[in-house]
């Protein structure tokens, strides 16, 4: 049984005649009455009764007939497909830790589609555990994570075992960011004891897999801040921060016009050093499509124009 053989038998059936069916597929009648013949025998049921008034499908050739219906379908579909493959979408998708570089790369990257780009694109902010299974179990093609520099061998050996190739990003201390309002803004320098009555903005979902979320937690959430709210997305982070001067925010570097939106303020901790790394990942069989590669331009501006490296 071939696709051919499928497409005889559904012509066959529509005009109930193998001399019109042969007619309409341009091929001479006993060429298709032994095809059909030769369908029948290779299924070892009759799709076809022959009667002088044509050819009458049975119950199993009407079974037959609507597999094959669906199947030429999807064959019809797929020809289409390729034969219209210029114009094919394009596919984009990213999952990335909540960071107001990238995703101002990201706006960038957006611009820069034009017209000509059928694309389908998806951008996911999460934490490094869902980006790694993002990419290894939900199709995303690219993934960044986030993780302080002690974890960088575990992640390392991590994402060699899971055949992840990997490159860096930036490395970078956090900073504090909150109300241009806030008592913390005045202070001409902040330690970490001054934030200790006020509300710190957190991400509710820092991960490090395979290790307890105590651990991580504690490592994240040190223990001296007695009141704090949980997040999960930006624009809530930033709402918050902008209308209540009693909080405060640990992130990574942020635009100075992202700022200036919200009316807030940028500013170190004296005795911060903990570094944390980003670093974007794929599978090392995955080749960087053009709309990947353009991405990873956007997110290199952004990023140098951010912490001040020199290109």
């Amino acid at each position: 049984m071939n696709i051919l053989h499928m497409k005889y038998a559904a012509e066959v059936a529509r005009c109930g005649s193998i001399n019109k069916a042969a007619d309409e597929l341009l091929m001479n009648q006993p060429n298709l009455s032994r095809a059909i013949k030769e369908l029948e025998a290779s299924l070892g049921v009759e799709i076809f009764i022959r009667t002088p008034k044509g050819m009458v499908v049975t119950p199993e050739g009407e079974t037959f007939l609507r597999y094959a219906e669906k199947i030429l379908k999807q064959v019809d579909e797929v020809e289409s497909m390729f034969r219209n493959k210029d114009r094919l979408k394009k596919h984009f998708s990213i999952s990335v830790p909540r960071a107001s570089y990238i995703c101002e790369a990201f706006s960038n990257f957006s611009l820069a589609l034009n017209k000509e780009t059928d694309a389908e694109i998806f951008y996911k902010e999460t934490n490094s555990r869902r980006t790694i299974k993002n990419i290894l179990e939900s199709d995303y093609r690219l993934g960044i994570i986030r993780y302080a520099e002690h974890f960088d061998k575990y992640y390392k050996d991590m994402l060699e075992e899971k055949g992840l190739a990997h490159e860096l990003i930036t490395e970078f201390s956090y900073t504090l960011i909150m109300s241009k309002d806030s008592p913390l803004a005045a202070q001409e320098v902040i330690i970490g004891s001054d934030l200790e009555k006020y509300i710190e903005i957190s991400h509710a979902d820092p991960f490090v897999p395979s290790l307890p979320f105590a651990e991580v937690k504690r490592e994240e959430l040190p223990d001296n801040i007695s009141r704090r709210i949980f997040v999960f997305e930006r624009a809530s982070q930033f709402e918050l921060l902008s209308k209540n001067p009693k909080t405060f925010m640990w992130v990574s570097p942020v635009p100075e016009k992202l700022l200036s939106i919200y009316g807030l303020v940028q500013k170190p901790c004296a005795n911060n050093v903990k570094l944390y790394k980003d670093l974007i990942i794929h599978r090392k069989d995955y080749r960087l499509s053009d709309l990947d590669n353009m991405f990873v331009a956007e997110l290199c501006k952004s990023k140098r124009a951010l912490f001040r490296e020199k290109p």
